[in-house]
């Protein structure tokens, strides 16, 4: 299961990073040349206890040349239904730049700066890896860069944050179906593969892999595409809730 977001972008030229799709392809279609990274990361997330002050994540190069890359820390919230990010102090990447060579590997540490949090509920980062592109002027061709975006959860003082408290619903806008979810938890709830049974048992993938994330004290809302047989009476929902399958899902609807 995916918990981090790669991104690829062309970076040949600043100027042409919104074509990077549309370039790409054209680029595969005429027979150009392109380069791929080999930059890997693991694991996927980190949690930080309260009683530490940092933990850990590997970078490694399993490519064919050298990688560079960049690594920032910014604090993660959700507000009006989407996920922010800012630039934060609480917490920093060690060592913020990295040179692979070859098959090495290199340990990225996230520090926290300060106590860790209170009030019963972690604290949500990401961390943002971005690989560098080439500087060698040997390189022809489209040249493709990765982009990691890492959780990172720091737990609280004191008794362990609560398990995630889930309210589901779905709404209906216009000619659109929004999901609905609201944590009341202390801790986050990491959402996939969103599955209608129908009364026969028939299984039809709503929203197949990851979702999203609902942080703790936020709501979160994505618009889904309903088969038919999901918008008819009866029937029940499943849902990957942190890693966990066939987690009954408590979906109602809620006229707008």
């Amino acid at each position: 299961m995916w918990t981090i977001d790669p991104v690829l972008f062309f970076l040949r030229h600043p100027m042409r990073r919104l074509l990077s799709c549309v370039l790409a392809g054209a680029a595969l279609l005429a027979g150009t040349s392109a380069s791929a990274s080999g930059l890997q990361v693991a694991p996927v997330s980190i949690d930080v206890p309260a009683t530490q002050n940092a933990e850990g994540l590997w970078l490694s190069n399993s490519g064919d040349t050298p990688v560079r890359a960049q690594v920032r820390v910014f604090r993660w919230t959700q507000e009006n239904d989407a996920d922010q990010l800012a630039p934060t102090k609480e917490l920093l990447a060690s060592p913020p730049m990295i040179e692979l060579a070859v098959g090495e590997r290199q340990l990225i540490r996230a520090i926290r700066l300060g106590a860790p949090p209170t009030g019963g509920a972690e604290q949500a980062y990401r961390l943002i890896i971005d690989e560098l592109p080439s500087e060698d002027p040997a390189r022809k061709g489209l040249q493709y860069v990765l982009r990691y975006s890492v959780p990172v959860f720091v737990q609280p003082l004191g008794a362990p944050a609560s398990e995630p408290q889930l309210q589901w619903a779905l709404q209906r806008e216009g000619d659109k179906t929004l999901l609905e979810v609201a944590n009341s938890g202390g801790t986050h709830a990491q959402l996939a593969d969103l599955t209608y049974i129908d009364p026969a048992g028939q299984r039809t993938p709503v929203a197949p892999g990851l979702l999203g994330y609902a942080l703790p004290g936020a709501r979160m809302r994505w618009a889904l595409k309903l088969p038919a047989a999901a918008q008819q009476a009866g029937g029940r929902w499943e849902a990957m809730i942190n890693g966990k399958t066939d987690q009954s899902v408590p979906l109602a609807e809620r006229p707008r």
